[in-house]
């Protein structure tokens, strides 16, 4: 529906109620992006004969069998084309099942003000007329007019395709805005803030206008087309060799009657079908789609299944330290007021605890100093505190850093609600500047308060505050504060400094002049308790794991030291003055990276790529972007992440925690593993059964198997234990060997192991073929169904080796992956139906006594003892390869 800028639109500053909310989105529908390329169950049941070739190749056969009056053989063709779709729309409808719940993991929220409070809503909630508040790193969630803004610009480059901010303005007339007061959905604020209202929603908003006209592609992974590659290279062998054997077939015949004719094609038509990996395309979407699931419920979203396949290749992670290898849970412990320390009592959000000096207990509303700098610790904030139940409990909103200012500030009893401060101008903190600035207005004075990196701001200070006055700030001064920060900084907690002035002035040019220091204020994040464990682990795995933060060296080296990481420290200042080829030099070296800023992570990124790193790089600021863009895997928060480094990342950590990239990299090669051993079993299946039948024309016996004994085997025995494989679980020893290499599925040893075993399965198939035809002296009958056992057995022992390509079968628990046994009893459940029910004149098998069994049983087992044999003389190189 249109939306109107309808009367009473303008609510004021207090927002819309929240009756008045639900009533505009029953009006005019939710703040939504419709889903335009939604597949219904039906398009996914119909596009499989669209996209597979072999319901053609099945279809020619099936008019054939009934045009030549073979309407037994043409039915059983049919249910094999049934069941051919079926399996393909179960497999894809389970992916996109998967995906679906994958997106809905990711619900973006936003701030808007109902009833004069901020709440937190989803934004597909946001009502025509609500007030929005917007931060820096944010996506702009609908079409919006600014009412008040601070320095605000906006990056529209999803919208324009250009890359540049845009200075954009407030402006209260909301149906005249203007581009420069229009805010647009899907867009990010990269600096300042803003309130704004909404003016259009969903559909309506210039982005839905677009997507409404756009009809999105369904796009391939990369590894899906390196899949298909695979399977096209397979088919077109397959076809030659099947139409190759027709001729031989043909030739032998002369002079051939016409029903020879059409049986020699539908043997040709049915060794197609069986040499024709049909399955791999869509198994490796359903196993990626799950795997992605999977790593979800362990709070690893993926944003692009495509980086899967990176994860197992990944040898470097560059991991954030605050909130990722720390807790992220602030408190302020110690706070410096020139030549005197004060504890903090307390832990976490709550405001229980008080202040001492030297085992004193003080009344900061009676230690001046101390006073003023709490003062400005909550005015020079950005944060919110809210009181949670009766007690002395705060839930945080904003920073960590800030939030832990404002508790510590709660337990002076120092609010800012208590306090007659009109902020009217701030220039905000940025990564670049390392400190934030406000200018209030308290009655008919100004004030000037700041905070920021205790190195920088301490340069915009000619005054110091000492025993409740104001003293020149010299150089003994300024090093006996430097050297108190590093002290504190030394045991692993972050500083910040405060300062403010008294000003005459009410315009920004003066904000960062002439400042009076107040003190330091070092918090506490310790680290979490399983960091360690993890970074062992990545050590065992062959992963390098590097520390970056923006705090000191010395807060920086304390953390890395009682984490476990050993290596040199580099400083962001050293860093600027390197050339990239210096840094590219030294950068597999070092293990810590300090005062860094967002460009420091791009030159990171880029000189371990240098190196010929597959890199992992977390990040969750506004300019974060670039180097999750760059790295091989970007990894954005999920908690304190902005919008900007989220839609830039491959993946989301809902938690933000290093172990959860951690458990992903073990997922991802588990992953990347079963892939492998899946494509690898199901072509050396495909070749086996090829070259039983060419193998038996060249040599002169008579058909090993029959085409619907070939379909057969190919639809229920040889599918089933295959797609089972994609849900072995994660090896051991999946943390405890190298990343592999960067190289193709099949690689030249998996090639190797697939043609030894599909020969193996060949040969055995074969030799129960001829040694019961022609050595025990039975029928052709009895000879066919013998090796139609041996190859189904075969098949389903050989899936049992591809549990592990480490270890041996007996090694391994039996139910370690119980889908495999239930498709293998499924399997031999088929295959004795077929020959011990009347199904047998239809496949043409014939019951066979114990004595056929047990040679059919122990010449499968053969390819486990040969198998297992490979597995120990090819393990170290299987490891390397892995």
């Amino acid at each position: 529906m249109q939306q109107p800028l309808e009367k009473g639109f303008e609510m004021g500053e207090r927002g819309l109620t929240q009756k008045e909310a639900e009533r505009r989105l029953g009006v005019y529908g939710y703040n939504e992006i419709r889903e335009l390329t939604h597949v219904s169950p039906v398009q996914i049941l119909l596009r499989q004969a669209k996209k597979n070739f072999i319901i053609y190749l099945l279809f020619a056969a099936m008019l054939i069998s009934f045009f030549v009056g073979k309407s037994i053989t043409a039915y059983v063709i049919l249910g094999v084309i049934l069941l051919v779709v079926c399996v393909g729309f179960v497999q894809e409808y389970k992916a996109e099942k998967a995906i679906k719940s994958l997106r809905r993991m990711i619900t973006p929220v936003s701030v808007v003000i109902r009833d004069g409070k901020e709440q937190e809503i989803p934004s597909r909630d946001i009502a025509l007329g609500d007030v929005v508040v917007l931060r820096a790193g944010e996506k702009i969630p609908a079409d919006c007019a600014v009412l008040e803004e601070n320095e605000l610009r906006v990056d529209e480059s999803v919208l324009t395709g250009e890359s540049k901010e845009i200075r954009k303005f407030a402006s209260r007339n909301a149906k005249h805005c203007g581009d420069k007061g229009s805010l647009f959905m899907g867009t990010f604020i990269m600096a300042g803030r803003c309130t704004a209202r909404a003016v259009h929603t969903g559909m309506n908003t210039e982005f839905g206008k677009i997507a409404g006209m756009i009809s999105t592609a369904e796009k391939e992974l990369p590894l899906q087309n390196k899949v298909n590659g695979i399977a096209k290279y397979m088919s077109t062998i397959a076809v030659v060799v099947s139409v190759s054997m027709g001729l031989v077939m043909l030739a032998r015949s002369l002079p051939f009657s016409y029903d020879v004719l059409i049986d020699i094609l539908i043997v040709v038509i049915a060794l197609s079908v069986a040499a024709f990996p049909e399955g791999l395309p869509v198994v490796i979407i359903t196993t990626l789609a799950s795997g992605a699931y999977r790593m979800a419920k362990k709070n690893a979203i993926v944003n692009r299944m495509s980086i899967i396949e990176t994860l197992g290749e990944t040898t470097v992670i560059c991991s954030d330290k605050t909130g990722t290898i720390t807790r992220g849970e602030m408190t302020a412990k110690k706070i410096f007021v020139y030549d005197r320390l004060f504890d903090v009592g307390g832990a976490g959000y709550d405001a229980e605890g008080g202040f001492s000096c030297r085992g004193k207990e003080v009344t900061p509303n009676k230690e001046r100093s101390l006073g003023l700098l709490l003062k400005t610790a909550v005015l020079c904030n950005d944060s919110k505190i809210e009181r949670v139940g009766t007690g002395k409990e705060y839930g945080a909103f904003g920073s960590a850093t800030e939030a832990a200012l404002l508790i510590a500030s709660a337990k002076a009893k120092i609010f800012k609600e208590d306090m007659d401060a009109e902020r009217l101008e701030e220039i905000p903190f940025s990564s670049e500047r390392k400190t934030m600035y406000v200018l209030c207005r308290e009655g008919r004075e100004y004030y000037v308060y700041a905070k920021g990196a205790p190195d920088v701001l301490i340069e915009r200070c000619r005054f110091l505050q000492h025993g409740g006055r104001t003293a020149r700030l010299d150089g003994k001064k300024r090093e006996r504060i430097l050297s108190a920060n590093r002290k504190l900084a030394r045991d692993g907690r972050r500083t910040i400094a405060l300062a403010y002035k008294k000003t005459d002035s009410a315009g920004k040019n003066s904000l960062e002049e002439n400042l009076v220091f107040l003190g330091l204020v070092a918090m506490e994040d310790p680290p979490r308790e399983e960091i360690k464990s993890a970074i062992k682990m990545c050590k065992t795995a062959g992963i390098t794991v590097k520390m970056i933060t923006g705090d000191s060296k010395e807060t920086a080296a304390a953390i890395s030291e009682e984490v476990g990481l050993v290596g040199d420290i580099l400083n962001g200042e050293d860093m600027d003055r390197m050339t990239d080829n210096e840094l590219t030099s030294v950068v597999r070296r070092v293990a810590i990276f300090a005062r860094v800023r967002p460009e420091h992570k791009l030159r990171i990124v880029r000189a371990l790529k240098q190196n010929g790193e597959v890199v992992t790089m977390t990040g969750d600021g506004v300019n974060d972007a670039p180097a999750l863009k760059e790295a091989h895997i970007g990894v954005a928060m999920g908690r304190k992440g902005t919008d900007v480094s989220r839609e830039a990342a491959d993946m989301i950590l809902k938690d933000d925690n290093f172990c959860t990239i951690v458990s992903a990299v073990r997922e991802g090669r588990t992953i990347f593993s079963n892939i492998r051993k899946f494509v690898t079993y199901q072509l050396s299946c495909n070749y086996a059964q090829l070259a039983i039948i060419s193998v038996g024309i060249l040599i002169g016996l008579p058909l090993p198997l029959l085409a619907l004994q070939i379909l057969f085997m190919n639809m229920v025995t040889d599918d089933l234990p295959a797609i089972t494989l994609g849900f072995n679980p994660p090896s051991h020893d999946a943390m405890r060997i190298k990343p592999r290499k960067r190289s193709s599925i099949l690689d030249k040893q998996l090639f190797t192991l697939l043609v030894i075993s599909g020969t193996i399965m060949t040969i055995g198939t074969l030799g129960v073929f001829y040694f019961v035809l022609n050595v025990l002296g039975e029928g052709v009958s009895v000879a066919r169904t013998s090796a139609l056992v041996t190859l189904i057995l075969f098949e389903i022992v050989h899936a049992f080796n591809f549990r592990s390509l480490r270890y041996p079968v007996h090694k391994l628990p039996l139910l370690a992956n119980k889908y495999l046994v239930y498709a293998s009893l499924a399997s031999i459940l088929a295959t004795v139906v077929v020959i011990y029910t009347p199904l047998n004149t239809v496949f043409e098998t014939t019951p066979i006594g114990p004595f056929y069994w047990i040679i059919a049983i122990a010449t499968a087992l053969s390819i486990i003892v040969v198998f297992d044999a490979l597995k120990v003389i090819k393990r170290r190189s299987l490891n390397a390869n892995r």
